[in-house]
């Protein structure tokens, strides 16, 4: 019964009723299960550690307190993915393993009463039982942990969760108060029915599975079905633990013991209330419905079991009648290269004809291919989704198969540009239409520039400076006029807005216009007469705004500078009294001398400065982080690295860029209030800044972070105070990057409601869109058709000002440009945000490749790193050199004797000559220790390394060379004591290619006699 708050009673919720006998079948298989459960926490207790570096810890009895995890969603997830696939289809496929999800008229009517909530869904890379879903409103996001609760979901879903009443939470990384939440395991139920049919033997291919290796659950155990049971849990389900350790407590043995933990969250300000009156707890849910699947489940990119697939059909051979080489009832399984997504089963009859050739041909080179595949079904009754394979890219250990399988993967629109895209263009020779001058403005007489990097050949924006007195100046932002050329509705519009962006994968460029638009018509090149839209703004000394024009014009520009061209300028580099040092700039154009370009630059550079300065007292953040830079060869096959920093001259052109921004988009919202495309960035996901906090409390550094203006100044402080220790500071900008949430655009029409979510967190202004890069952002050009949409309202308006309303004149101007209206805006918005997603994912997932592969070419890489995390299990290391974290795990590896002191955070590793057999909790044998460590003998030391040491076959490289490295890296001797910002020496390799997903390794480099 609900009181007039609209919070139900407290009571215990129920979701689905079962018959009386269900109930009694259920209990008896509860009771069944209590010893099976029992069995695997003693066999695994140590294996349930997390090793995190923002976790807070309660000292009393040596004992570290987190939120609450189980070991068995380690061993659920192995149990399930390692099982034979043959024997999911002999008993799996007749047993029902998830929930049904609801009905469409039961989801409608939770979402309408508040019982439910409607997110996006997404999974934790390193450990894939760990997903989240972050709901409009609630400042934390909502944990959905375990395959039984995810319910069949995959990354970039859109679902309906059902939030657990607030007993069942879990606890907050970084939190000190000991957790009083209960639990009822009932996921192991899916590793017993595993179990019931299938041995657990098969390990699958290459490294361990990524979810099997980091199966470690962070979190609260969610219940099966949706029944919350007030039945008792024994010590061995009920406990809390990380890095190996347990913390039992009576009052976490029942569920319900507290009213208020039994409420039905019933509401997004009732749930968001209560994750502020307990803010050290984190919410659960449970998915229930799916509706609206992820683009990503037509794109999955990943490598067939073939060995595993042709060991059993050698099996069946024996059995004339299932010796038959139609593969009809035949199933072969796929692991994708994405770790977020779960193994996949594919029938060999849906195969390519010409991997089925191979198949019945017995070539296991086909498990060496990456193949493009979609989830086609995952019924209730599968551990895993079917899937179907439609081609392949080629061989995983060449770049030109990896990237077009990163475009596939992302569904890059990489086309020629089609005929009827093309016909759209001016014919060239083009010049500008005399027409043209008489509505815009001339600036064909002033100096302007461009200021890019140097490899940019698309020119979207330039500068220009006037000094009107001795403190005011006129500075000009030019952006080129693409909507000039890309008219609404037109083959080349729906091209555009298709393509979205542009994308760059450092040595290839996919373009979102044709390269005679961006490169050429439109692009701001030195020179030639350009169509620009310009604002121009009448500035003090202190960057004041005293006012503004803007409008359409036809520009010049006299030159092309590169950045550093600029910060030579701005350094004094370049002097005019040494006329030697101008011969590296380039060609200068028009009437202007160097000496006016020089002149714009300095001044520029002392507005900017005060531009930046102001932004800042108004509470803006600024995140810099290192940057890798690629070097490579005239095959454009990469060779080296190095750390890259932005110079003062990004900065002098970025604060020109957010003040155009800024002011187009006070402007379009003003005019068109309902139909402004705008861009908002949210504050920060609440809990992992509260464990960011928690890191640094840890480690004795000060940050506050009530808004972004204190958490910048207290950034700005620790840059000054860790100024000897570079590389501390970019791990705390790294971290303090991870709570940001992503900027995104919207119709300013959707949240004409809220207009408190419009702002951008950031920048720390209320208003703000994209306006200055219209040849390869698709947004840029819709804000450019609004603002040419205002300009001639207005102009209409003072013209006809007797006989016309301005809401009058807006409307004819917003039909003539093509304004969308507030519905279709809101599309456009959300397309874009999805294209502009898939975009940083690939140009990230090409980074990644050109770093593996400058990894393989150099065989091994010697490398300082800095201890992030830190428990019995693993560690987690952060190596500046490549700027990327990675973890070291060391647990059960052979001839490796670990000692965890928890009171004091400390780990010591030692060698031993114990010889252990077999895993803890599961049948195989440990690691070896190459695995942990790349241990050398010193006395060879002083001579070329010819070979790294043989490790696993699965993931160690051989046959190696000297470790190119810039710096000589000592190794590290046994004992090895290892505390919270140790530096260690490490060995960096590259993983995968033929035999599976791409990844970067890293183990400590050690030496010792007893090699």
């Amino acid at each position: 019964m609900k009181g007039g708050s609209g919070v139900a009673e407290p009571s215990v919720v129920v979701e689905r009723v079962e018959d009386a006998d269900k109930e009694k079948k259920k209990k008896r298989r509860s009771n069944r299960r209590s010893k099976h459960n029992s069995a695997c926490n003693s066999a695994n207790e140590a294996r349930g550690e997390t090793s995190d570096g923002f976790k807070s810890e309660d000292k009393t009895n040596g004992l570290t307190s987190v939120n609450r995890s189980s070991s068995k969603q380690g061993l659920e997830m192995a149990s399930i993915e390692q099982t034979p696939v043959r024997a999911y289809f002999e008993g799996f496929m007749r047993k029902k393993l998830f929930a049904t999800h609801w009905h469409i008229e039961a989801v409608k009517d939770a979402l309408e009463k508040g019982e439910a909530f409607k997110a996006l869904f997404h999974v934790n890379a390193h450990n894939r039982l760990e997903a989240y879903c972050k709901i409009d409103g609630v400042p934390t996001d909502v944990l959905v942990s375990g395959i039984s609760s995810q319910n069949r979901a995959v990354e970039g879903d859109t679902v309906v969760i059902k939030v657990d009443p607030l007993g069942l939470w879990t606890k907050m990384k970084g939190s000190n108060e000991s957790s009083n939440k209960s639990t009822v395991v009932e996921d192991c139920n899916i590793v017993q029915e595993v179990n019931e049919v299938a041995d657990n033997s098969y390990k699958g291919k290459g490294i361990v599975d990524a979810e099997c290796e980091y199966g470690n659950g962070r979190s609260g155990v969610p219940l099966e079905k949706g029944v919350y049971n007030e039945t008792p849990v024994t010590k061995a389900e009920a406990y809390n633990h990380v890095n190996g350790h347990h913390q039992y407590g009576s009052e976490s043995l029942h569920v319900g013991l507290l009213p208020v933990q039994n409420e039905c969250i019933n509401s997004v300000d009732t749930l968001a209330a209560m994750t502020s009156r307990y803010p050290l707890k984190r919410p659960t849910a449970k998915v229930v419905a799916i509706v609206e699947k992820s683009v990503r489940r037509d794109a999955i990119v990943g490598f067939l079991n073939v060995k595993q697939w042709l060991s059993y059909r050698e099996l069946d051979r024996k059995d004339a009648q299932k010796n038959s080489a139609t593969f009809d009832n035949e199933y072969v399984t796929l692991t994708p290269t994405d770790p977020r997504f779960p193994k996949m089963i594919v029938f060999v009859r849906d195969l390519p004809d010409s991997i089925q050739k191979r198949l019945a041909d017995g070539d296991v080179t086909v498990e060496m291919e990456l193949l493009a595949s979609r989830i086609e079904d995952w019924s209730a009754e599968s551990p895993f989704p079917r899937a179907h394979v439609s081609r392949s890219f080629g061989r995983g250990s060449e770049l030109e198969s990896q990237i077009n399988a990163i475009l596939f993967q992302n569904a890059i629109h990489c086309a020629d540009f089609p005929p009827q895209v093309l016909s759209c263009l001016p014919s060239i020779p083009w010049k500008i239409p005399p027409k043209e001058f008489q509505t815009r403005k001339d600036l064909r007489d002033l100096c302007v520039f461009t200021i890019d990097p140097t490899t940019v050949s698309e020119l979207d924006d330039a500068l220009s400076i006037e000094k009107l007195s001795k403190d005011t100046f006129r500075v000009g932002v030019h952006i080129a006029d693409v909507s000039y050329f890309v008219l609404p509705n037109t083959a080349l519009d729906v091209e555009a807005r298709i393509r979205s962006t542009s994308v760059y994968l450092l040595q290839r460029k996919i373009q979102m216009l044709p390269s005679l638009l961006s490169e050429e018509l439109g692009s701001l090149n030195p020179g030639v007469d350009r169509f620009a839209f310009s604002m121009f703004w009448e500035l003090n000394n202190m960057g004041d705004v005293l006012d503004r024009w803007i409008g359409r014009t036809v520009i010049r520009s006299c030159c092309k500078l590169s950045y550093k061209h600029a910060q030579d300028i701005i350094q004094g580099v370049t002097d005019l009294e040494k006329s030697n040092t101008l011969e590296g700039l380039p060609q200068l154009h028009g009437k202007f001398e160097w000496a006016d370009v020089i002149r714009s630059i300095k001044c520029l550079r002392e507005i900017s400065k005060n531009l930046k300065e102001k932004r800042f007292s108004g509470g803006a953040l600024q995140l810099e982080s290192t940057k890798v830079v690629y070097l490579f060869d005239e095959d454009g096959v990469p060779y080296d690295s190095s750390l890259s920093e932005l110079m003062d001259s990004n900065f002098l052109v970025e604060e020109f860029m957010l003040l155009a921004n800024m002011t187009a988009a006070e402007v379009i919202s003003r005019a068109f209030p309902h139909s402004a495309l705008l861009r908002r960035h949210p504050e920060p996901n609440m809990r992992k800044l509260k464990e960011f906090e928690a890191f640094c409390r840890k480690q004795g550094l000060a940050l506050d972070t009530s808004s972004s203006s204190q958490l910048n100044q207290s950034l700005e402080k620790l840059k000054e105070k860790l100024k000897d220790d570079s590389v501390l500071f970019d791990i705390l900008i790294s971290y303090a990057s991870k709570p940001m949430q992503l900027a995104s655009y919207f119709c300013s029409g959707q949240l004409k409601e809220n207009l408190n979510e419009w702002g951008h967190y950031g920048l720390a202004v209320p208003l703000y869109t994209h306006f200055t890069s219209p040849l390869r952002r698709y947004p840029d050009i819709v804000v450019h058709r609004t603002l040419a949409a205002v300009i001639e309202a207005e102009a209409l308006y003072m013209k006809h000002r007797k006989a016309l309303k301005g809401k009058d004149a807006l409307s004819s101007a917003a039909l003539k440009h093509g304004i969308p209206s507030s519905e279709l805006l809101g599309d456009v918005a959300a397309y874009c945000n999805e294209r502009k997603l898939a975009s940083r994912h690939a140009e990230d997932a090409c980074e990644k490749l050109y770093m593996w592969y400058l990894l393989k070419k150099w065989k091994i890489l010697l490398s300082d790193a800095r201890v992030l995390g830190l428990g019995p299990r693993f560690m987690s290391v952060y190596i500046q050199k490549l700027a990327i974290e990675r973890r070291i795990h060391y647990d059960e590896v052979e001839g490796l004797t670990v000692e965890w002191l928890g009171s004091t955070s400390t780990l010591v590793l030692s060698l031993s000559g114990h010889k252990r057999l077999f895993k803890r909790g599961g049948p195989g044998n440990y690691m070896s220790l190459g695995n942990a460590a790349w241990v050398v003998n010193p006395y060879d030391l002083s001579m070329e390394t010819d070979s790294i040491d043989e490790c696993d076959a699965t993931c160690t490289p051989k046959g190696g060379a000297e470790p190119t490295s810039k710096s000589r890296v000592d190794p590290g001797t046994f004992p090895l004591t290892v505390r919270m910002l140790s530096t260690i020496p490490v060995a960096l390799y590259a993983i995968g290619g033929d035999d599976g997903p791409l990844e970067i390794g890293v183990r400590l480099y050690m030496s010792s006699y007893l090699k």
